[in-house]
């Protein structure tokens, strides 16, 4: 399976992007809002900057506690982004994911983000795919 087919069948194509001189606390607040774990830091939308997560906000919260809210995200947003496109398979994304102790990727055409993709979504997908050879194998054994 294919990230354009992952995309595909995602219920909702929008992406949640966050300006990186907004505050922390203004993030945590869009994340429950929405309740979703990451949001894309941007300038234009389809640009990428970053990515701040749940993750990152706790840990900035256990180390150096509340009065962190006030500082922008762009303070401690993940940069070093690793990115997918339409052609890359779900299996390389999961490993991706898997040995970078990651949840969300970016999907990218050119320098234009046109998609973002999370752990579930591509679990969720290869779930949906070894099901179906589940059921191709059991209908050749069959003799359907």
């Amino acid at each position: 399976m294919l990230v354009q087919h992952i995309l595909a069948g995602k219920n909702s194509k929008d992406i949640e992007t966050i300006q990186p001189d907004t505050c922390i606390s203004d993030a945590a607040a869009m994340l429950a809002k929405y309740r979703i774990g990451a949001l894309v830091v941007s300038v234009t939308g389809t640009d990428v900057k970053g990515i701040v997560s749940e993750r990152d906000i706790v840990r900035i919260l256990g180390t150096r506690g509340p009065d962190c809210l006030k500082e922008t995200v762009s303070s401690i947003m993940t940069s070093k982004l690793v990115t997918a496109t339409v052609i890359d398979t779900a299996e390389m994304v999961l490993n991706t994911m898997t040995m970078g102790r990651f949840r969300h990727m970016p999907v990218m055409e050119g320098d234009k983000m046109i998609g973002l993709i999370s752990l579930g979504d591509v679990v969720s997908a290869r779930l949906h795919e070894v099901s179906h050879e589940k059921e191709a194998l059991e209908g050749m054994i069959a003799g359907f």
